[in-house]
This record gives C-alpha cells, structure tokens and sequence, in this order.
C-alpha cells in the first residue's frame, strides 16, 4: 500500500476532532464538579455521558475508516473480509 493511501486511511476529520474536544469539556465540568463537591449522582450522570460520548465516537472514527478502507479496497479490487474483521476487533476491544 502507498504512503499516501495509509495516510488517507488515517485521516481524522475536524468533525471527530470536535467530538473529542466536546468530551474534553464534560470531563473538565466534572473535575469542576468535584471540586465543588456536588452530588455524587450529579458527577457520575456527567461521567456516564462522557462514557457515552466517548463510546460514540470510537464507534464513529472506526466506522468512518472501515468506509474509507473498503472503498479502496473495492477500486483495488481486494477482499474486504479482512478489513472488516479488523474493525470488528478493534470495536470489540473497546469495551
């Protein structure tokens, strides 16, 4: 594979760079949170969508290169089970 094609696998949109940077943000308000010491239930509903966030997005990036990688796969005319599998694995170890 070119250097350029594993780049162009790799690239992460400014849309998933957003996602995180949004993520970042509820984990900052949760640190502000205990740090005034609200409610445990108030932190761990902030932390429990930060989780969810978090989890989105894993779902999102690797979506989006499985949709990058077949399409080169199927104009280079390989089989794509691999890299199918690939993503699956790697969704898979992010639980």
């Amino acid at each position: 594979m070119a250097d350029q094609e594993v780049q162009d696998m790799n690239q992460y949109t400014q849309d998933m760079k957003n996602r995180l940077k949004r993520i970042e943000g509820q984990v900052r308000g949760v640190l502000k949170m205990m740090e005034e010491d609200k409610e445990c239930k108030d932190v761990i509903t902030q932390l429990s969508a930060a989780r969810s966030a978090i989890d989105r997005s894993i779902g999102y990036i690797v979506a989006k290169n499985l949709e990058t990688c077949l399409r080169e796969s199927q104009e280079n005319g390989e089989p794509a089970d691999e890299l199918i599998q690939q993503a699956v694995q790697m969704i898979v170890k992010s639980r």
